[in-house]
């Protein structure tokens, strides 16, 4: 085995996936309340450590190289972004950082009507008379997880407590809603999040606080982005050359040292 070729190869692999997460964050860099994911790659153990084999198989070199680097736990950034405004009377955005929209999604497993969090405060009034959401139309739940209904055609406002105002009416409530733990959402698509296991980690938020006519702007640095997935591309380049060169070296090896006398 060409240990030097497998080291490279798993510096591709890894700086691929990079380039992925990178390049996804770039394409979202206009999406309302995108927030950028955070690959990271941890050091993998020489084959005499990670099995565990001893000093049998264990070469001092070799374990001095390492065994390579694997792709490590992917996280959101979920740090708030510049609040755009809009001047529609049902466009709100989250001013506090970790609080979300309540909003009716799916199980992605068993398929049945469950709650999703979001921070695109971009909503309308479906045919039904329901506030839902601009991306997906999911319908927005109040504090009871409940759908929130608007009847007639009168004008809605929303105040920067998430209360629903129409003629001069309290129609309803935004449920505004804060986790224990962010790293246990998980992206479900549409400016969606889900809980991870399925483990409802809402937590009550006294004192809501949006803004209306604003939209949450993508959490992405285009500057940033980019310079991130040309330093990803760059490595993967760098790891596919050696395997070039581990490839030249033992063609030598076998077809040039080979044939010496």
């Amino acid at each position: 085995m060409n240990y030097g070729l497998y080291l490279s190869a798993s510096g591709v692999l890894t700086n691929l996936y990079r380039q992925d997460v990178f390049a996804n964050n770039l394409a979202n860099v206009n999406t309302v309340s995108f927030k950028p994911d955070l690959p990271s790659i941890r050091q993998r153990d020489p084959e005499s450590i990670e099995d565990n084999f001893g000093s049998d198989v264990s070469k001092r070199l070799l374990d001095r190289l390492g065994g390579g680097v694997l792709a490590g736990p992917q996280q959101i950034q979920f740090k708030p972004g510049p609040l755009q405004k809009t001047g529609s009377p049902l466009d709100v955005a989250l001013e506090k950082a970790n609080t979300f929209f309540a909003v009716q999604g799916t199980d992605p497993d068993s398929g049945e009507a469950t709650v999703h969090l979001t921070r695109d405060g971009r909503f309308s009034r479906d045919n039904e008379g329901f506030l839902v959401t601009t991306a997906g139309g999911h319908r927005v739940l109040n504090q009871n997880d409940q759908p929130i209904f608007i009847s007639g055609d009168s004008p809605v406002q929303i105040d920067n407590t998430g209360r629903i105002l129409q003629a001069g009416d309290d129609v309803g409530q935004l449920q505004v809603t804060a986790v224990s733990d962010p790293t246990r959402l998980v992206k479900q698509g549409e400016s969606l999040y889900r809980f991870k296991g399925g483990e409802d980690i809402r937590q009550p938020v006294r004192t809501p606080s949006v803004r209306s006519g604003f939209v949450e702007a993508s959490g992405v640095d285009p500057i940033q982005a980019l310079m991130k997935l040309i330093g990803a591309t760059k490595s993967a380049t760098g790891n596919g050359n050696l395997i070039r060169y581990h490839d030249l070296l033992m063609d030598r090896a076998v077809n040039v040292l080979g044939r010496v006398g």
